[in-house]
């Protein structure tokens, strides 16, 4: 349990500023932000996971993302000093997330579901410290206080379902990271925001000009040239000695079928 504290603690830190920037930003701040991170996670994997280097077509990519992610930034006309303070630090917090975790996932030994108990049961542990810290508690007084539907089914159903989504996230996300490596899950959370730029744009009023949006489609370009990039096809070799591997299994069972049919002839 010890062993998994630190990567609940950067956890819950990722979260908190996830929050926090999303109470100061609009809902495009967050996905650009959101999208710069993939650079620094390829760098750190490499530097401290000790995987290859990443290819100039990867690397493409991953500029392209960035700079879907520049060209939102200049049109952002929400932008404030305090907003883009949590936006770094969330930018920090993540990158370091994703690198820690993955390492974490491959040699602490627990399954899937191991690993979701002891992550959200220690981050759990964190909350008391943050209502302190951040003074929710007196929020949560006042909404207990003065407001009397806080109980109600309109405000129970929409946490209760969050909850589920929240189970269902993490279960997945521990079985990505297993799966594929921590920059490949970084793009991952990028390019399933589309929906989220979509409903962004059709419900709210805070979003990001046309030039901006046009800045978040390049992100998601810039994600699936990053898919293509590091799909890699099966060397030649192997597919020629599996060819080769066929066609002496089928030689095989050729002469054994002769044979045995000369056997019954000479019966």
């Amino acid at each position: 349990m010890w062993r998994f504290l630190p990567a609940a603690i950067i956890f819950y830190l990722s979260l908190f500023t996830n929050s926090e920037l999303l109470l100061h930003a609009n809902v495009d701040t967050f996905i650009v932000f959101r999208s710069a991170v993939p650079m620094f996670v390829a760098i750190g994997e490499t530097l401290f996971l000790h995987q290859p280097w990443p290819s100039m077509k990867t690397w493409f990519s991953l500029a392209t993302i960035f700079g879907g992610s520049i060209l939102y930034v200049l049109t952002d006309y929400q932008f404030t000093f305090m907003a883009y303070s949590w936006a770094l630090a969330y930018l920090v917090s993540m990158s370091i997330d994703f690198v820690y975790i993955k390492h974490v996932v491959m040699t602490i030994g627990l399954n899937t579901w191991g690993l979701v108990l002891y992550n959200n049961l220690e981050a759990l542990l964190l909350f008391p410290l943050e209502l302190l810290i951040m003074g929710e508690l007196k929020k949560i007084k006042h909404e207990i206080t003065d407001e009397s539907d806080w109980y109600s089914f309109q405000v129970v159903l929409p946490v209760g379902l969050s909850c589920i989504f929240g189970l269902a996230i993490s279960f997945f996300g521990f079985s990505c990271r297993r799966a594929i490596s921590a920059t490949g899950f970084t793009v991952l959370g990028i390019v399933n925001k589309l929906l989220t730029v979509v409903i962004n744009l059709v419900i709210w009023d805070k979003h990001s000009k046309l030039l901006g949006t046009v800045g978040l489609l390049i992100c998601m370009i810039g994600g699936v040239m990053y898919q293509q990039s590091t799909s890699k096809p099966k060397p030649e070799k192997q597919v020629e000695a599996k060819e080769n591997g066929e066609e002496q299994q089928q030689l095989i069972e050729m002469q054994s079928s002769k044979q045995s049919s000369g056997d019954d002839e000479e019966k």
